[in-house]
């Protein structure tokens, strides 16, 4: 059997990818309500210290310190450490300083080709920071600073796009409504867990989701919570449906179609649960819409994983290892992000209208 290296998507599963606008900030801040002191917004963790400073710097590494935070997803470690570039940069012009960028931003879409959220991350990045005419007109010291603050005021309001998206869907969680989830997102276990803080009376039902056994973990964090929780094999999803109120799962990626890029088993998930007229609404941060229209699901390049089954395998026969599937928009009710509750239609203007 042909022996295919596992993608670091599988291995680093925190796959995020963004898109941002001018009117994306102003939104995001909006939706971002006062919090009293007894539950402080989370602070954006803080820049890795550098002790060697004659040392070159490098953005993988620097992106690989940004990774190690629990809770900073992929795509914003790779704008955090992008905007590293723009801090250690000894450029002397615009030029060569979106040079650096441009040649950090490549590097970091080398190091997982597979990731479809890490490209989208770095070339929104691009996008937001470098694109202003302001820029022109002002000495390069000034322009470097408007650069950093740009670039610090993109990672911040990425990091708290969890926060946000738990409190625009808590008005779609109804006391004794019953939930299937789907693999481990953190950003539903946020509004779960914000829904419970809320004391909202609420079961759900977790998947499986073999080989990683993310099912397992995510009902671990549950019951943490008190959260009422059951495990539910894969291959029973239809069997249970008919319990289930909603269905609430994350995706890795939004494409321009509205429909979403997410862990193996979601798209079987959603045509069950369409058929049986049970809503699946998706949770996904704005920083993972991309500039991708996938036709169908060889459309995906491969993110290959590794599937024990526990009893050896025979060499001539093949074991299907891909980690994601393509669900299309007509399956999805909602989807819940930074920038406010959205059809799959309403993410297709928006995604076409960004990228014009």
């Amino acid at each position: 059997m042909e022996n295919r290296k596992t993608s670091a998507y599988y291995e680093n599963r925190a796959v995020q990818f963004g898109v941002v606008s001018t009117e994306w900030l102003a939104q995001a801040q909006s939706a971002t309500v006062p919090r009293s002191p007894s539950s402080p917004s989370p602070s954006p963790p803080l820049p890795p210290a550098h002790n060697d400073a004659d040392k070159p710097f490098s953005v993988i590494e620097e992106f690989d310190t940004w990774r190690k935070h629990p809770d900073l997803a992929e795509a914003v470690a790779a704008i955090r450490a992008l905007a590293a570039v723009i801090r250690s940069s000894k450029a002397t012009t615009m030029m060569q300083l979106e040079i650096q960028l441009k040649s950090a931003s490549d590097s970091l879409k080398c190091w997982d080709t597979t990731s479809i959220s890490l490209t989208a991350a770095c070339d929104l990045f691009m996008r937001y920071v470098t694109r202003t005419s302001a820029l022109e007109y002002e000495d390069f010291n000034s322009a470097k600073s408007r650069l950093l603050e740009r670039a610090d005021k993109f990672g911040e309001i990425s990091f708290k796009a969890r926060e946000i998206i738990a409190m625009l869907s808590q008005d779609f969680i109804f006391d004794g409504c019953t939930i299937l989830v789907h693999g481990f997102s953190r950003v539903v276990l946020q509004i779960l867990k914000l829904a419970a803080q809320n004391n909202k009376l609420f079961r759900v039902l977790c998947t499986e989701g073999r080989p990683d056994r993310t099912g397992l973990r995510f009902s671990n964090e549950l019951a943490k919570l008190d959260v009422p929780v059951k495990l539910v094999i894969d291959s029973a999803v239809a069997y249970t449906m008919d319990e289930v109120d909603m269905v609430f799962v994350g995706a890795d990626g939004v494409v321009e179609s509205g429909g979403i890029i997410n862990m193996m088993g979601t798209y079987q998930i959603a045509m069950v649960a369409k058929s049986m007229n049970k809503p699946v609404y998706v949770a996904a941060e704005s920083y993972k819409f991309a500039r991708f229209y996938p036709l169908d699901q060889k459309d995906l390049a491969p993110a290959l994983r590794p599937v024990d089954f526990g009893v050896p395998v025979p060499s001539k026969v093949e074991v299907e290892s891909s980690a994601r599937d393509y669900t299309p928009p007509q399956y999805l009710t909602l989807l819940f992000t930074d920038l406010g509750v959205l059809t799959p239609s309403v993410v297709s203007d928006e995604l076409i209208q960004l990228y014009l």
